[in-house]
């Protein structure tokens, strides 16, 4: 899980770029980087942490150039301790290339031995990121037909990674002397949209990103997403070419943008976050009141924040009162995508405080965005219990979590994940919920894609098992977790 940003502007880059990965902060906290094209010549910056720790003064004046692109992350793939995993990643050759990715590349094995093998090329990391890069700079090099590069070269070298890279991948790169590229994967699993606004010049100025409110904040105008399979070539004078680089090209977005990883003030694919996480709320209402008649609930409160439209839908929906009852610290990172169970248990109660008057005496409803591995609910709801609750019930806005998932968030492992092998009542009693109420796939998709005809399926495989892909088998599976624990 990550975020990206790619910017052509007629001023200095790097203060805008540095902004938007603010608001991208809460796609990852592991590791941040800046890069900017100054004619001919990169600058870069990367570092471990938050991005408002990790750039100084004279980071930024290191960063010149009207060409830029940056990253925050959370490690799915390579060493979060390592700062050499951190992006973006550099090439020397064709041309000098620099590149960010979201996402999560499954067929890197395979890639790894022909970059190795026939392509001639090294690795200096495990990151599939540096993996991309490389594949994209091969087929780059043998689109080269002349002393210079045009649109039609580049396009071809998306065309050829296409048919050799699978997994999911939103990028962003820049090419020394010809500006910004962008691709997505041909499934469009993770979000990429295109922003355009008009400088004081009258020329365009273009920004790519993970997420709409980054436009927002800039003053772009939404142009669009950035289609599946699709490259956008922006040049450093904001002139653009696009073209579908990939064969047969489905919009299948992952599900989890909406009910987790993306902020509510996005609106991705056509699709609001916040509207989709609201209408999560109705029909999650619908599953409590079909499957706990007759018992009682006092009041319904969020677990911050991404719980909150969900919760506050369902309250309104039941006609019960609505309190919030947990304070969140919002210095402490999101839980279920930290690394090792003791972290993410030490942090949930770092990160959030019942207030004991809201919970005295009363049977209370719970309402979390997803379970995941299970350790941040267990302990919400014994905290709510010492708050002095009478009774915890315990809804997931999201259907159970029974797979791992390999296309850009840390789910890696079978065994981590609560719902996995186990009944409702069975996640119920390791959570000590008295009462445990999911959300089912069918509402789950009902209540995304309401309202719209543009996404028609949605990336599911953690609430599945199937993977839209291919080549995700069990014998890959036991692969993933080998390597994870290891």
């Amino acid at each position: 899980m990550c975020g990206i940003v790619g910017i052509v502007s007629t001023e200095p880059v790097n203060q805008q770029v540095y902004d938007s990965l603010l608001l991208l902060q809460h796609r990852g906290q592991d590791s941040t980087g800046i890069a900017t094209l100054d004619g001919d010549f990169f600058h870069m910056v990367k570092a471990k942490g938050q991005v408002r720790e990790a750039y100084r003064t004279r980071d930024m004046r290191q960063l010149s150039g009207n060409v830029g692109l940056g990253h925050v992350r959370y490690a799915t793939k390579g060493d979060a301790a390592r700062e050499e995993e951190a992006q973006p990643f550099y090439v020397g050759a064709p041309y000098g290339i620099i590149l960010v990715h979201n996402g999560n590349l499954t067929n890197t094995r395979e890639l790894t031995a022909e970059l190795y093998n026939v392509d001639r090329r090294h690795l200096n990391t495990h990151s599939d990121t540096e993996l991309l890069l490389n594949v994209l700079a091969n087929e780059l090099q043998a689109s080269i037909t002349g002393l210079s590069l045009d649109a039609d070269q580049v396009f071809a070298a998306v065309t050829r990674l296409h048919e050799r890279v699978e997994g999911s991948y939103a990028s962003i790169a820049m090419i020394a002397g010809y500006g910004l590229l962008a691709f997505r994967d041909p499934f469009g699993i993770r979000p990429l949209v295109l922003g355009r606004r008009t400088a004081e010049n009258g020329s365009d100025e273009w920004v790519v990103a993970s997420e709409s409110l980054v436009l927002e904040s800039g003053g772009y105008e939404m142009v669009r997403d950035v289609e599946p399979g699709e490259a956008i070539l922006i040049s450093p004078d904001g002139t653009l070419h696009s073209r579908q680089c990939a064969e047969n090209p489905a919009l299948v977005p992952c599900a989890f943008e909406y009910i987790y990883l993306a902020r509510p003030d996005s609106v991705l694919s056509g699709i609001s976050v916040y509207d989709a996480r609201l209408r999560l709320g109705d029909v999650l209402a619908d599953q409590v009141r079909a499957e706990l008649p007759g018992v009682n609930i006092d009041v319904v409160m969020p677990i911050p924040d991404s719980g909150r439209p969900s919760a506050m839908q369902l309250a309104r929906k039941l006609g019960v009162e609505y309190r919030e009852g947990f304070f969140k610290n919002r210095y402490v990172g999101r839980t279920f995508i930290m690394p090792g169970q003791a972290v993410r248990k030490k942090s949930v109660r770092q990160k959030l405080n019942a207030m004991h008057s809201e919970f005295k005496g009363k049977d209370v409803l719970l309402v979390d965005d997803s379970i995941v591995r299970g350790t941040t609910s267990r302990e919400i709801v014994e905290m709510a219990k010492a708050a002095g609750a009478k009774s915890v019930i315990f809804a997931s806005a999201a259907p159970p979590v029974v797979s791992p998932h390999v296309y850009g968030i840390n789910m890696p492992s079978r065994g981590e994940l609560i719902a996995h092998g186990r009944t409702n009542a069975e996640v119920a009693a390791e959570m000590g919920a008295d009462h445990l109420v999911y959300q089912t796939v069918e509402g789950m998709n009902r209540a995304i894609l309401d309202g719209q005809d543009h996404v028609t399926r949605l990336e599911e495989s953690c609430f599945t098992g199937e993977y839209i892909t291919g080549g995700i088998d069990e014998a890959y599976l036991e692969w993933v977790e080998a390597t994870q624990s290891s």
